[in-house]
């Protein structure tokens, strides 16, 4: 018997899994890998990081979501090397390592935070990109304001509860206003006995919000941020992090111990271990029908792949297209099987959304 076309799948996010479910039940082997188990529905971070939610809420094991297919299997690894002649992936986990060979290949392994070269500043930032992002920024803030009603120094005990967001994009946004209503709706009931005096502060370098966004949603997004609380700072580049305050670029100097960065991702370093050229933000270009021209039997999708639309912009870091590309992606390899065109992307954008605490938000629809 001639064995079936052996597919790979690099990363379980929402790119991954939805090239996956179009392969599920088709005659193909594919093999899912991931460092992580389990898919993280990304935008409720915020919400778990903010005590809305329970971690396992936004969270589901990748081998009960496939249990049904029986020609998708998961791998728990990180993927440490990645031979293109050989067309052989490697998988470490711990001290085990194993070599998958595969006829298809899928880049699935989204972004990361950049913090556009000033690396430094990442030794005293909290991030909110994954599950274990959102649980230690959690018990960061219950572990300050603790300390906070201990504290009897005014001043320092001010720092303790000034939470710093950078970053004016729908993360940072829904941050800030999360945290902000935190305290109002949790915590300042909880620690009613010692008067805390609670800032929270969102800095951004251009001089609006939510750049994708039309210019009556930007101000919208920030009038309706004031109203709840939140201080807006924009036009601000951040120059100097520290444990206990942050320096802004006009000479200010804000005192706090949580800073959380939400100012702008990168691609993953998958894409390092190809041997192709990368963009600035170390994104694979791809062609229309989601292929890595260097790259055979080779596909790239979601944040890890640089693609321009029909207007010459890149199409953005999204979860829709990160989806609608997974799609194609295993659609265009069934077709390759078959020895049919391929077809290329055409992104159906339904809007997106911003929401601000538990009764704010801004919407671009269609």
């Amino acid at each position: 018997m001639q064995s079936r076309p052996r597919i790979l799948i690099l990363g379980a996010g929402f790119g991954g899994l939805l090239a996956a479910q179009e392969l599920g039940r088709k005659p193909v082997d594919v093999l899912l890998i991931d460092q992580n188990n389990y898919h993280t529905f990304t935008p409720l971070l915020y919400q778990v990081a903010t005590c809305a939610l329970d971690p396992s809420e936004i969270a589901q094991p990748v081998r009960s979501i496939f249990q049904r297919q029986r020609n998708i299997d998961f791998l728990f690894g990180e993927v440490t090397a990645i031979d293109l002649e050989a067309k052989c992936v490697t998988v470490q986990r711990k001290s085990l390592v194993r070599q998958e060979p595969y006829d298809y290949l899928i880049v699935a392994t989204g972004s990361v935070p950049s913090y556009f070269g000033n690396d430094a500043f990442q030794k005293h930032a909290l991030e909110l990109r994954t599950l274990a992002d959102a649980v230690q920024l959690r018990n960061h803030i219950l572990r300050l304001f603790e300390r906070a009603s201990w504290e009897e120094d005014e001043a320092v005990r001010r720092a303790l509860t000034t939470i710093v967001v950078v970053g004016g994009g729908p993360t940072g946004i829904e941050t800030a206003g999360a945290i902000y209503e935190l305290y109002s709706h949790v915590l300042e009931q909880d620690f009613h006995q010692v008067p805390l005096d609670v800032q929270v502060l969102l800095v951004e370098m251009q001089p609006h919000l939510l750049a994708a966004y039309p210019p009556e949603l930007r101000e919208s997004a920030r009038k309706q941020l004031e109203t709840l609380g939140v201080k807006v700072l924009l036009e601000q580049k951040v120059v100097e992090v520290a444990a206990d305050h942050i320096g802004l670029g006009d000479g200010s100097r804000l005192e706090t111990h949580t800073l959380i960065w939400a100012a702008g991702m990168r691609a993953s370093s998958i894409g390092e271990m190809l041997g192709v050229e990368l963009n600035r933000a170390g994104q694979i270009p791809i062609a229309p029908t989601t292929a890595v021209p260097e790259m055979p039997g080779g596909y790239a999708i979601g944040d890890t792949a640089y693609l321009e639309g029909p207007n010459g912009e890149p199409y953005p870091m999204l979860i829709p297209v990160a989806q609608q590309q997974g799609q194609l992606a295993a659609s265009n390899i069934l077709a390759d099987i078959q020895g049919k065109e391929p077809q290329t992307f055409h992104y159906r954008d339904r809007g997106i959304m911003a929401t601000i605490g538990r009764r704010r938000a801004v919407a671009w629809l269609y």
